[in-house]
């Protein structure tokens, strides 16, 4: 249970506002059969907000509201992630998955198809830590964080955001001819 001071209490209170401004920002998949309501996330958003209020060191309004909208962003990215891959793991059927997983608009398939076929081919020319950052974003597809991707593939999740981050490139240089 979080315990706030009164000065941490009124931060919050004064930056409600932007709970629902994250939701509308980051979240696109509420009307996609998501298991959380708008509710549910404005309250797993309430927690970052006060885990922000209670970490912050900064002093200045102006930092602690770009402070407080990452963290209220990732404890609704953390639940969400949490929930996708909880229902991935329970689902027998394809259309029981949750979250804009699978999707039946025919666009969103085909993107999908479109995006999977792009791995595929930049799997086929990458070597070393771009050919492992590949398989991390497949891995982060199918919901998985950094640092879980790290303990299955033994390499700290620092490593893996920076294997990532090297296949997107690879992934952009393949869609550059003569760059």
């Amino acid at each position: 249970m979080l315990s706030l001071t009164t000065e941490q209490r009124v931060k919050v209170e004064e930056n409600m506002g932007l709970v629902g401004k994250v939701i509308g920002d980051c979240v696109h998949t509420l009307d996609k059969g998501c298991i959380y309501t708008y509710d549910d996330l404005f309250q797993i958003g309430c927690i970052g907000l006060c885990k922000a209020s209670q970490t912050d060191r900064s002093g200045h309004e102006n930092a602690f509201s770009t402070y407080a909208y990452c963290l209220i962003r990732n404890e609704i990215y953390t639940q969400l992630e949490y929930a996708t891959r909880r229902s991935r793991e329970q689902a027998t059927d394809p259309a029981e998955l949750p979250c804009g997983v699978l999707d039946d608009s025919l666009e969103e398939r085909d993107a999908c198809r479109e995006l999977m076929g792009l791995l595929d081919r930049a799997e086929a020319t990458a070597t070393g830590t771009t050919a492992k950052g590949i398989r991390a974003i497949r891995m982060r597809i199918d919901g998985y964080s950094s640092k879980e991707i790290g303990q299955r593939l033994g390499a700290p999740a620092n490593h893996v955001t920076a294997w990532i981050s090297k296949a997107r490139n690879h992934i952009r240089m393949m869609g550059q001819p003569g760059i």
